[in-house]
């Protein structure tokens, strides 16, 4: 990923008042952001949808095009939100639609618990908090996308529910004025959807050995690009802060970055867009796989690398502070592990660009460490950091949340400190 420079203007709304209460987002903010589509025309007829249909006429198919591209908005003036919230697998996006008067007044609302293996059938109501806003690319005009965190009837946040703990850390004063950025680098792998194969591969075959791939172009080399091109425009019209997109050293996988996000933004953003493209390769019956391992063998896995800096990084003698920040990582690197993705087990092995996964190691420009420190922060004395363990099926609130935490709210003891410094071979 480039080096993170600076975090850009949200679009995002989040709530003013409390991370666990719905939003109390106002008409002026609402406006703003609707005027910033304005300016580039795209409320109207924005999104296009093309329909994948099997055994049916072209008129039919013709038909339902034009329901989808509808302009409503002379008939009604409400929107449609389409609430988002994350499963009970943890790593599934669920969602589901209502229409709405104004964004400034998005509701609780409520889903069966029990159908998404959070909440027994005898007690099954599950309720959403709307915590953050983007824009619809797929429905366009004013329509959005809300994220939401999940709780239940009595207002407790349920286990699945990780933003919320993230969002106390956050909110902790030695955290804020920190003002910790992130720049999270999520790779995925695209597959057939009729063998679970990767996109580009022959069926139950293997394409020549990883070389020619990453960053290339070509139809031998290059497999789902329209897929990755289409997700970054939709994540720039949504709003989310998309920094970045390019194919992978595996073939038919593929990586987009977002950031430098300040704090729950991070999550927020990553959410959405893991959203957007789940619908993007539904639309186009490619199947999205986050295993940090999809294939066995002498092949890249995937995984989700999170840059990460705090305000001291940034300033002068913040090459200290990243030393400091490594060696509080050292001594929680199994914490750190067992939060950072299931199946990582199958990535982390010492090969394929990856550390030891039962060996805690950093260095300069060294992508075989579990922590990357760039040359330029290196020279300049100051910068950020690069996490490299953590896997493609991590869950953001969590691994920005720990990060925050080992780094500026746990302290290990002078004698624990010293140890790893010298196991590390680090002068402090």
């Amino acid at each position: 990923m480039a080096q993170i420079l600076a975090p850009s203007a949200q679009w995002q709304m989040r709530s003013a008042k409390s991370s666990t209460d719905a939003s109390p987002l106002t008409s002026k903010m609402w406006s703003s952001l609707v005027m910033k589509q304005n300016k580039r025309g795209a409320v109207k007829s924005s999104a296009k949808f093309r329909v994948l249909a099997v055994n049916s006429d072209n008129g039919t198919i013709n038909r339902v095009e034009q329901l989808l591209n509808l302009d409503v908005t002379p008939y009604t003036d409400k929107i449609i939100a389409e609430y988002i919230w994350i499963g009970g697998t943890g790593i599934d996006v669920r969602s589901k639609s209502r229409p709405v008067e104004h964004p400034s007044e998005l509701p609780k609302w409520n889903y069966d618990g029990s159908s998404t293996g959070q909440a027994p059938g005898e007690d099954s109501e599950v309720i959403l908090y709307p915590q953050a806003i983007f824009k619809d690319p797929f429905r366009g005009g004013n329509n959005i996308l809300v994220i939401c965190d999940t709780y239940t009837p009595a207002g407790e946040p349920i286990p699945t529910n990780k933003r919320y703990k993230a969002a106390q850390v956050f909110s902790d004063p030695k955290v804020v004025a920190e003002v910790p950025w992130y720049g999270i680098e999520q790779e995925y792998t695209l597959l057939q959807s009729n063998v679970k194969w990767p996109l580009g591969w022959p069926v139950g075959g293997y394409p020549g050995p990883q070389g020619p791939y990453y960053c290339a172009a070509g139809a031998d080399k290059s497999f789902g690009r329209d897929i990755s091109d289409a997700h970054y425009k939709a994540c720039l019209y949504a709003g989310i802060n998309i920094s970045g997109t390019n194919g992978e050293v595996m073939p038919g996988q593929w990586e987009f970055q977002v950031g430098p996000s300040v704090g729950i933004e991070a999550g927020d953003h990553i959410w959405c867009a893991r959203y957007l493209l789940e619908r993007i390769t539904e639309q186009a019956g490619v199947v999205l796989s986050l295993d940090p391992k999809p294939i066995e063998g002498d092949w890249n896995g995937a995984g989700c690398h999170t840059n990460y800096s705090t305000k001291s990084m940034r300033e002068e003698g913040g090459f200290e502070v990243i030393k400091k920040a490594i060696l509080n990582l050292s001594l929680r690197h199994k914490v750190h592990i067992s939060a950072y993705g299931e199946g990582n087990e199958r990535r982390l092995t010492g090969k394929h660009e990856t550390a030891s996964i039962d060996q805690f190691s950093w260095g300069v420009a060294n992508r075989g460490c579990s922590i990357r420190v760039g040359r330029d922060t290196e020279k300049e004395g100051k910068g950020y950091l690069e996490d490299r363990r953590p896997a493609s099926n991590m869950d953001p609130y969590v691994v920005t949340a720990l990060l925050a935490e080992s780094t500026l709210l746990w302290e290990p003891t002078l004698e624990a400190e010293a140890l790893a410094a010298q196991k590390l071979a680090m002068k402090m």
